[in-house]
């Protein structure tokens, strides 16, 4: 049987109590395998629990535990998942990892393909390394919700695309899923002249057959970089193409609306932003449930700061007094509508200058145009000779998530140094802003 290394026992815990020391093996419960962070918890629901424990020396305990049903054992282990992730096995004709340029660190370039994160992390997955028994696991555990990377409802253009034989069963785990009311919430990576027009039409129609067990579906444009040597070729969407594509997504969401009372299928914020089209009302993203997927994140941002800079003056009953001058960042994509936030910034702030800048990717190529692909080489390079002021105000979404650095190995301090500016990190939410313009000393 795998054994799991224990990591750490919580103090006056049930382990802690049967003296389960940290450096001890996992090896099974009620004799049963643990293959994962899943098989634990499920087993650990049980009242009545024989758990077999390996200690340091090799001598093997079997322990009996009687509890409650919701109580943990308290033991936690070195790996999230207490098991390796599954890298993807696909090729597909998209694939943004396989557009990476060369010398990276060696994390930028694995690909996962990983059900399980889908639950722990939000990741989308494309159900290709899975066999009927682990969707049967899925239900059986009721893990949910399944985020499913679908692309194309049409199984051979699926095969096609994720270049994997396999690729055309995700209708047949769809309906085992659905059968069982295993939330779930889709996305489409669309590629100009492949998955778009009809076929586009096909899948969302498709798709809508499965709500409101499928929550959502989003839409988003494939990225292109310059590192496209060898890769299948791949054209970038005009205006008039995101156009069509809003008009198919609208057709689909009045229909979504009159039979299920909310919109189902969204366009990613860029569709609107290429399309010259004013970013939709908040009540169009039905809760912003597809957020990390650039859905709505315009709208949102542009609507924290508005209700930011209310409650500011409401409490205040006047402007700030307070002096500044500070500088921020925006890709290319939504520069205009991020000045148009720093000027509802200024209504709260009026003796507050803000300077944003564009930033241009030539780490990735100029058709990466998204704040959060912007690298510390890039921003160095572009305001080393620019008057930054007081400090620079960096979006959190340009650094990879938990760490201070960015995607080209650049760390916020070596910014930092080569600015010779202070950074402040500032998150998503309008409020945030706000607080770190008052924070600043």
């Amino acid at each position: 049987m795998k054994k799991h290394l224990i990591c750490g026992v919580e103090e006056e815990s049930i382990a802690a109590e049967l003296e389960i020391e940290e450096g001890d093996f996992l090896i099974s419960i009620n004799d049963k395998e643990i293959k994962d962070i899943f098989d634990y918890h499920y087993l650990v629901e049980d009242e009545y629990l024989e758990v077999l424990i390996e200690k340091a020396d090799g001598e093997e305990w079997l322990l009996e535990v009687e509890k409650d049903a919701d109580e943990d054992l308290g033991l936690s282990f070195g790996e999230s998942l207490m098991d390796s992730y599954k890298s993807c096995h696909n090729k597909c004709v998209f694939c943004f990892i396989d557009q990476n340029p060369p010398g990276m660190r060696e994390t930028i370039y694995f690909k996962d393909d990983d059900t399980r994160l889908s639950f722990l992390q939000g990741n989308y997955v494309t159900l290709t390394n899975l066999l009927e028994k682990d969707i049967e696991r899925i239900i059986e555990y009721k893990l949910a919700p399944i985020n499913i990377s679908v692309h194309t409802t049409n199984e051979k253009l699926r095969c096609e695309m994720l270049h994997n034989r396999f690729a055309g069963r995700l209708l047949t785990y769809m309906d085992m899923l659905y059968k069982a009311g295993i939330p779930m919430n889709a996305q489409i990576v669309l590629c100009k002249g492949i998955n778009d027009g009809k076929e586009l039409e096909k899948t969302i129609s498709d798709l809508m057959e499965y709500a409101p067990v499928i929550q959502s579906l989003s839409v988003v444009p494939v990225g292109l970089t310059k590192y496209r040597e060898g890769l299948y070729k791949l054209e970038p969407f005009n205006e008039e193409d995101a156009k069509a594509v809003i008009d198919i997504i609208h057709k689909y969401q009045k229909l979504a609306m009159e039979k299920f009372g909310y919109h189902f299928v969204h366009a990613s914020d860029e569709w609107y932003i290429n399309a010259g089209y004013e970013i939709p009302d908040e009540d169009n993203y039905d809760g912003y449930i597809q957020l990390e997927n650039g859905v709505g994140m315009t709208r949102l941002f542009l609507n924290e700061l508005s209700s930011s800079v209310e409650d500011y003056l409401k409490s205040h009953k006047k402007p700030s007094d307070k002096k500044l001058n500070i500088s921020t960042i925006s890709g290319v994509l939504a520069y205009p509508l991020f000045c148009q936030g720093m000027d509802i910034v200024k209504k709260a702030f009026p003796k507050v200058k803000i300077n944003t800048f564009k930033i241009i990717n030539n780490f990735f190529g100029e058709k990466i145009t998204v704040t959060g692909l912007l690298t510390g080489g890039d921003i160095i390079s572009q305001l080393k000779d620019k008057d930054l002021g007081d400090a620079l105000f960096l979006p959190s979404n340009t650094l990879k998530a938990d760490e201070d650095i960015f995607l080209d190995d650049v760390t916020l301090d070596e910014l930092q140094n080569a600015l010779q500016v202070p950074v402040i990190i500032v998150q998503s939410e309008g409020m945030d802003f706000i607080e770190k313009i008052l924070d600043f000393k």
